[in-house]
């Protein structure tokens, strides 16, 4: 393992966290409970990613980057009116938006951040 390398929540596949040289690298985040409308799966993966933040000692506002895969560009405005009410006011990270195929169609979203500490 390199020094200074840490990762949480690891399985067999993925970590859900690797931090090295003070920078947070999440996993991509996706819903827990896939039944939920696009708000809904909004609102779990942002809840998913402050934990992790939190667990890293940092927070939204230190996001370096975020990129968001959406199935379906419909689903843009609802998801960014979430998005809007999350992002620490003046310090929106640069951020991509992809439409994308998820792992699993069920899945509306899927978002992958980077932090620094």
């Amino acid at each position: 393992m390199t020094q200074g390398l840490r990762r949480f929540h690891v399985g067999d596949r993925l970590s859900e966290m690797t931090i090295f040289n003070q920078t947070v690298y999440l996993a991509g985040q996706v819903a827990a409970d896939a039944s939920a409308d696009i708000r809904g799966q909004t609102r779990q993966v942002l809840g998913e990613i402050d934990k992790l933040l939190a667990e890293a000692g940092t927070d939204n506002a230190h996001i370096l980057m975020a990129q968001i895969f959406l199935p379906d560009l419909a689903d843009f405005d609802a998801m960014n009116e979430l998005w809007e009410d999350w992002v620490a006011p003046g310090d929106a990270p640069p951020r991509a938006t992809i439409q994308a195929n998820l792992a699993k169609p069920q899945w509306k979203i899927e978002i992958v951040v980077t932090a620094a500490l």
